[in-house]
């Protein structure tokens, strides 16, 4: 059952900063929120991103979806998730446009925004994004917030957009919440799925033209295993980045060769620090 987050003290807020909370860029950038902040306010998502070499902390499916795309395009350079806002300046922007703005225990709260994203572009070379289910945007103080977040990065001459579920693609949603609740498992065992990654490679090559739902399904059956527990091993393979393949294939027409097996050792050590 979600919780419900009530808020950080001036305390935890200054705790955060001097840690470099929001700080950095690629590999040595800091969100200002971690999964572990939030983890009982529902699916959250830790996973290791192609462009800046770290672990990357995503608080909703959507965010995931968002993440995944950027961090397949040519033209993205950075990813910044859960970006604060200078609290100064959201404060000031409040109280001149009569906003509310949230406060915990008489500390004033520092706003983030979901995303904030290099490309290299030099007419637009970065841009701010806030995630947000459709449904969301009919709340008058999901409206109120959106705008004073919309005109701190006017200050800021930086584009901002709201990227809602309508506009990701739905194959790619799909797949999203087939594959990445893999990820909030515990106590995967390291050697287990190093075993099946080799044992799915086998059968790939021995199967190059079946879909990958048959070859598990064959496995099960080959190796007198409990129905089911291949496509286990199999969605665990995929959504910990042991495979990769296009987010846009639907994962019931994935076949071998619409896979890249990762061997990259970097890749590998982020992957060990999801389990």
């Amino acid at each position: 059952m979600a919780g419900t987050f009530k808020g950080l003290t001036q305390t935890q807020i200054d705790k955060r900063i001097k840690e470099g909370r929001g700080q950095g860029h690629g590999s040595d950038y800091k969100p200002f929120i971690y999964t572990r902040d939030v983890s009982s306010l529902g699916r959250s998502h830790r996973l290791p991103g192609s462009k800046t070499r770290r672990l990357h902390h995503l608080l909703s499916d959507l965010e995931l979806a968002i993440f995944l795309t950027l961090d397949r395009s040519p033209h993205v350079t950075d990813i910044r998730e859960q970006f604060p806002m200078r609290v100064e300046d959201t404060m000031h922007i409040a109280e001149k446009l009569g906003l509310s703005h949230g406060r915990y225990q008489g500390a004033p709260q520092v706003l983030t925004s979901d995303f904030v994203v290099d490309f290299d572009d030099p007419q637009r070379p970065t841009i701010a994004i806030q995630a947000k289910y459709s449904s969301d945007l009919q709340k008058p103080e999901v409206i109120e917030r959106l705008e004073l977040e919309r005109r701190y990065w006017q200050s800021k001459d930086i584009p901002w957009v709201i990227v809602t579920e309508k506009e990701v693609s739905k194959v790619a949603f799909a797949n999203i919440q087939w594959l990445y609740p893999a990820n909030a498992e515990e106590d995967i065992d390291q050697d287990e799925l190093a075993h099946y990654q080799k044992l799915f490679l086998y059968e790939f090559q021995r199967h190059p033209d079946r879909s990958l739902t048959t070859i598990a399904q064959g496995l099960d059956m080959s190796s007198q295993m409990e129905a089911g527990q291949a496509l286990y091993w199999l969605r665990q393979l995929l959504a910990r980045h042991l495979f990769l393949f296009d987010i846009d294939t639907p994962y019931r027409e994935l076949k071998p060769g619409d896979l890249v097996a990762n061997d990259d050792q970097a890749q590998q050590e982020l992957v060990s620090a999801i389990s």
